[in-house]
């Protein structure tokens, strides 16, 4: 009978989204949590008190705990690279917390790196590992929708100043890389793009309204083109008076499939508009509102299983810089205030919409 691979799992960084990593950890059958790493040793006492595992203070120590199969990066996203980079030559297998970075360009760094060193990186878009996200994508891959004309995300949530006030990253271009679209919405923009296709062009507006002392947008709207001529939205908000469930909403010339929340509805008839399910909650006003530890225990089983039989996960480095793309487009147009074409902005940043 052949053993089981059993990978042992190292966490980086022990903030708000540190906790759910460490659910989902130690609740699959693949992984086991055995070392932490933190800067601050008070943090890091009480999560390894929680969770389990050795606490390391010294980054080099924690890469050369010898148990150490895999390092899950939990950092802030312009952190990833320098704590990648390093697990990478040490022959680590790399987990890292949406984005994979602030800028296409060092997430490329960090995918050769791993490349380089021959070892997996797979980045956390649990979303996509959600049941009725699954069931969606299958409606419309299968044509049902008829011909494809609309398709449209909106995130509109609510962080009160005291969100970013809590940590002195939140919030700045270095180390946010932005404000709600980067931090908020990569989830969403993530499942667009996988459902309705890569888009062509781009044209966006954004600003600051309801913060202070912060770099990044609070609210942002993007207008788009798909590649196969459709044509929608993209929004996102911290701002929003009550908070609202985030939404993806992919109409065709049969039917729509509509996503609110992690609901989904394929309708065709008014009647189906008229049966709308209200009883899931508005959409989220603090940090983990909305998260499952199951939907990342999931992707978890996903990555390591992939791991075992060596393969690639599915959300690999390259395929992260999908959304990462559309979001630095995003923010480039908004900056210029020009349209912007997907394809000759990504050759600008060495990377193509094949990739």
């Amino acid at each position: 009978m052949k053993t089981e691979t059993i990978y042992n799992i190292g966490i980086v960084g022990c903030g708000t989204i540190s906790k759910i990593h460490a659910e989902a950890i130690n609740s699959m059958k693949k992984g086991h949590l055995v070392a932490v790493h933190s800067r601050n040793q008070t943090k890091l006492d009480a999560f390894c008190d929680q969770y389990g595992g050795r606490g390391y203070t010294d980054y080099d120590k924690f890469l050369s705990d010898k148990e150490l199969d895999a390092v899950v990066i939990c950092t802030p996203s312009g952190t990833h690279l320098d704590y990648g980079l390093a697990a990478a030559k040490a022959k680590k297998h790399i987990i890292v917390e949406k984005p994979i970075e602030v800028s296409i360009e060092r997430g490329l760094q960090l995918i050769e790196e791993c490349k380089r060193n021959t070892v997996e990186l797979a980045v956390i878009f649990q979303n996509r590992f959600i049941g009725d996200v699954i069931k969606m994508k299958k409606v419309v891959d299968s044509g049902s929708l008829g011909k494809i004309f609309m398709a449209s995300a909106s995130v509109n949530w609510f962080r009160d100043q005291a969100y970013y006030d809590s940590a002195a990253w939140r919030g700045t271009l270095e180390l946010d890389g932005g404000g709600v679209l980067i931090n908020q919405g990569i989830h969403t923009i993530d499942l667009l793009t996988w459902m309705a296709g890569d888009i062509e062009s781009l044209y966006a507006t954004m600003g600051t309204f309801t913060h202070e002392g912060i770099e990044g947008e609070d609210n942002i709207v993007a207008s788009l083109k798909f590649r196969n001529g459709a044509i929608g939205t993209i929004e996102a908000s911290t701002s929003m008076v009550p908070p609202q469930k985030r939404r993806v909403e992919i109409n065709g010339s049969s039917g729509t499939a509509l996503l609110e929340g992690d609901s989904f509805r394929h309708l065709i008839t008014e009647k189906d508009l008229e049966n709308k399910n209200s009883s899931e909650a508005a959409g989220g006003s603090s940090p983990l509102a909305g998260f499952a530890v199951n939907h990342h225990k999931k992707q978890y089983d996903e990555i390591f299983e992939a791991i075992s039989n060596q393969k690639s996960p599915v959300v690999t480095g390259k395929e992260s810089l999908r959304s990462l793309g559309v979001i630095q487009a995003i923010y480039a147009s908004a900056k210029q205030q020009k349209l912007i074409v997907l394809d000759e902005f990504l050759a600008e940043h060495s990377l193509s919409s094949n990739q």
